[in-house]
């Protein structure tokens, strides 16, 4: 139980239920209680924030109290301005997640949930590139420097939406779930898929077929449709054949440039 005065006390205590629930999410049977589990985790985020600007505070108001482990006054309370400085920056980012979680809960609540799946609704994934050999082997050394999510990141320059979907459909990579063999690892980062294998150098990203990309990872044009007239000297006809594709399909455009060789791509031909 919480102390509300102890809050060395109190941090353990959260620290502990932490751990219990990331084990307990570890698989969700239940989906229609992750509503009110975001819900919490909704309020603790936000007394998060709270409590890294009270700890910035503190370590400014009271850096006349601190010193080195050599009892030197002004390097102490340089450490104490630079805690200040950085927990305030952390706060800042968590401003930024708890918006986030607060949108994902608002779309979490208008989802009614089914005992068995729905029939007829069925999950798809297209693959959005496979690279092997040296490719493989510079997204695979992403992974162990700096994680999975900066190679998803990165992997997700060649996803071109429509043009991504549309390849992959006429070339049969399209899957009812990612394609994982028996030595690959998976990571996973809003719609995508990671699959790699450092021993045999190989790495694939695979998206849900009708699901949305976060547009910080796909580079969305704003707004993506019904914009302001296009200034492109292609016939108008041709324009028109576009925006009636987009409009049928309901897939935003993408503005970024091409990254990568074109061959290597998985379903775009060679």
């Amino acid at each position: 139980m919480p102390t509300f005065d102890d809050a060395p006390a109190d941090a353990a205590e959260m620290s502990e239920a932490m751990r219990g629930l990331a084990h307990a999410t570890r698989r969700v049977d239940r989906p229609e209680q992750v509503y009110p589990v975001l819900g919490d985790l909704l309020g603790s985020v936000r007394s998060l924030e709270q409590i890294l600007g009270q700890l910035a505070t503190a370590h400014d108001t009271l850096s006349d109290r601190a010193t080195d482990d050599a009892g030197d006054g002004p390097s102490g309370r340089s450490d104490a301005t630079a805690t200040a400085t950085e927990l305030r920056a952390a706060a800042a980012l968590i401003s930024q997640a708890e918006r986030r979680l607060d949108a994902g809960m608002g779309a979490a609540g208008r989802i009614a949930w089914h005992p068995e799946p729905v029939p007829g609704v069925r999950r798809e994934f297209i693959n959005v590139v496979f690279l092997q050999g040296e490719e493989a082997d510079q997204i695979i050394d992403i992974i162990t420097l700096h994680g999975a999510d900066q190679a998803i990141e990165q992997l997700a320059g060649y996803d071109f939406g429509d043009e991504t979907v549309e390849a992959a459909l006429e070339n049969g990579y399209v899957y009812d779930q990612p394609p994982v063999g028996q030595l690959d690892k998976t990571a996973t980062r809003d719609a995508y898929t990671l699959v790699y294998n450092p021993f045999v150098g190989h790495v694939g990203l695979y998206r849900q077929r009708d699901a949305l990309p976060d547009p910080v990872l796909i580079g969305l044009e704003d707004p993506p449709r019904h914009a302001a007239p296009s200034t492109t000297t292609e016939p108008a006809a041709t324009q028109g054949a576009e925006r009636s594709r987009r409009e049928r399909l309901d897939t935003p455009a993408v503005n970024r440039p091409s990254i990568g060789n074109h061959s290597a791509w998985r379903g775009l031909g060679r």
